[in-house]
């Protein structure tokens, strides 16, 4: 008879940093594992004892003793089931302390294997090497209930090498375990990986990854198992934590297979977890939003509301001169359709008071984008007096397509402590609107109005964003191709764009610098995000590469 087991992959939401509570997640669902499912062998993320990314954090001179008591702590606990979790190794070499991104296999009070990461990823997000030193001699292939496991750590499944060399040492099952962060169509690129790795193999693969917000990094779980021949055989739900049980019998695995969502629900699910993690982690007792009755300020108050629950979330409008009726009815009625603590504070007096100020001195100058910024450095000033006086944390509401192009104010409406649509160009934000009224179709809570209206920042008369910026449509896909695919001029324009207009979206991207250099954190959605992801220069000369 085929050897069989059933295994569970613990989905896991992470605190980086917070060993003690790392550990009590991982005994916790060993004991789920063990008691509820009947699995004989449990698999934690990557570094699931400090969470990712730690960052310097592995320099702190206190880590390698934690690290150490909360291997202890999980030999003493944990019983009956095999566990695989990863944690960062510290070793003393010579002089040198030096530190591996590793996973221990262990048992009934006792370390079964070890093994340690032999790929370390240095691109995007990721900066390992920083820290690691890669793993050698070859990858680790330990028995359970008769099978041959094999166990990459993330990217020794990604590239080529480590799954064959597994196979060559008489694997029969690839365990893969990973903080592999969200990014769009990521599942998609995941399962060519498989495909890759199904083809140099021939072997099943179990992949856990990590779920949950950690400052500008969103990871989405999308914990899953594939077959030798391909196929998908189990799919976790994406952006829920829990731990989830997978059958391996007869060279093949099968578990529950989630739903497949449309892009929109993927993203907006991501959202809410980015938004939930951050303000709880850092302490916040809830949100601010300012409602300017547009479209991002109505998603982003909607995104707070379903993440924290209405009543953590302080809906303020901030009218000026300018701002249309329409503008204020439209902030009203999002707050009462969300449910969410809504305020009016006009700025006009403030504005008055700061250009009687400014009068003498710019006597004989026009009035210009000076005085636009003014309004929106009063609305900033007001949103963080609130924030400092009754500790809410203030989301900013500026998108992807904005803040490439610097369509933003410094000390405006950049100010404030996260962004949820930082990574979210402006045609996307469109379609998560219209999915947030889909899932209240009853009640809508963001007005067909605001979806229809052309975009204005309100700061002139008859403004739109028309006025300062290529149409939305036009403007997303150039930013696309120069900030994510990383084209030149030309060859943006050779895709069919105007020559014109590539070469001053181009101009605007270059110099805005500066400014998303201090706005604050967001979620990264996309494959390539302002941030910790892309590190330009603030003072360069490139042209049209």
């Amino acid at each position: 008879m085929a050897a069989q087991f059933k295994l569970a992959l613990a989905q896991l939401n992470l605190w980086v940093g917070d060993v003690e509570g790392n550990v009590q997640k991982i005994i916790e669902a060993a004991v789920y594992a063990r008691d509820r499912l009947g699995a004989s062998l449990l698999a934690c993320p990557e570094l699931s004892l400090i969470g990712y990314p730690p960052d310097d954090l592995l320099l702190r001179s206190a880590m390698p003793r934690a690290i150490e008591e909360g291997v202890q702590r999980l030999l003493h606990e944990i019983g009956g089931i095999t566990v695989v979790f990863g944690l960062p190794e510290y070793t003393q070499e010579g002089a040198q302390r030096v530190i591996y991104n590793a996973a221990y296999v262990i048992r009934d009070g006792r370390i079964v294997a070890r093994t340690r990461k032999q790929l370390l990823p240095n691109y995007g997000v990721f900066d390992e090497r920083r820290h690691f030193r890669p793993g050698t001699g070859g990858t680790l292939v330990f028995t359970h209930e008769g099978v041959n496991i094999g166990l990459c750590i993330c990217e020794d499944l990604w590239g080529p090498g480590p799954a064959a060399a597994a196979r060559a040492a008489g694997a029969e099952l690839l365990l893969n375990i990973n903080a592999s962060p969200f990014e769009l169509n990521k599942t998609q690129a995941r399962r060519c990986v498989f495909d890759q790795r199904v083809a140099e193999t021939g072997l099943p693969i179990v992949y856990v990854n990590c779920v949950g917000g950690q400052d500008d990094v969103l990871f989405d779980g999308d914990s899953c198992a594939v077959g030798g021949d391909g196929c998908i055989g189990f799919a976790a739900p994406l952006f829920e934590e829990g731990v989830f049980a997978v059958t391996f019998a007869g060279g093949r695995v099968h578990g529950s297979v989630r739903e497949t969502l449309p892009i929109e629900a993927i993203v907006y699910k991501g959202l809410v977890q980015a938004v939930r993690d951050y303000v709880d982690r850092n302490g916040f007792p809830g949100a601010l939003v300012g409602m300017s009755g547009g479209i991002d300020s109505a998603v982003v108050a909607a995104i707070a509301a379903d993440a924290l629950g209405p009543a953590r979330v302080w809906g303020v409008s901030l009218p000026s001169r300018y701002t249309a009726a329409m503008s204020n009815d439209d902030a009203r009625l999002e707050a009462e359709a969300l449910g969410i603590r809504y305020s009016l504070l006009p700025i006009e007096p403030m504005f008055q008071t700061v250009t009687a100020t400014l009068s003498e001195t710019f006597a004989g100058y026009p009035v210009d984008l000076t005085e636009e910024n003014i309004q929106s450095r009063c609305r900033g000033l007001l949103l963080m007096a609130l924030s400092n006086k009754f500790g809410h944390v203030v989301l900013t509401t500026g998108n992807k397509s904005e803040m490439a192009v610097g369509y933003a104010t410094l000390y405006g409406d950049m100010c404030g402590g996260f962004a949820p649509l930082k990574d979210v160009y402006k045609t996307l934000v469109y379609k998560l609107a219209c999915y947030r009224n889909g899932l209240s179709p009853e009640r809508p809570v963001i007005p067909e109005r605001v979806i229809l209206r052309p975009p204005s920042a309100e700061l002139r008369p008859d403004q739109k964003d028309s006025d300062s910026l290529p149409p939305y449509e036009v403007l997303d896909p150039v930013l696309e191709a120069y900030v994510e695919d990383q084209l030149s001029i030309p060859e943006i324009v050779a895709r069919g764009f105007d020559a014109s207009t590539v070469k001053r979206v181009a101009a605007l991207v270059r110099r805005s610098e500066y400014k998303r250099r201090q706005a604050p954190p967001g979620p990264k959605i996309t494959r390539c995000a302002f941030g910790r992801e892309r590190r330009y220069p603030l003072t360069a000369v490139y042209g049209d590469l």
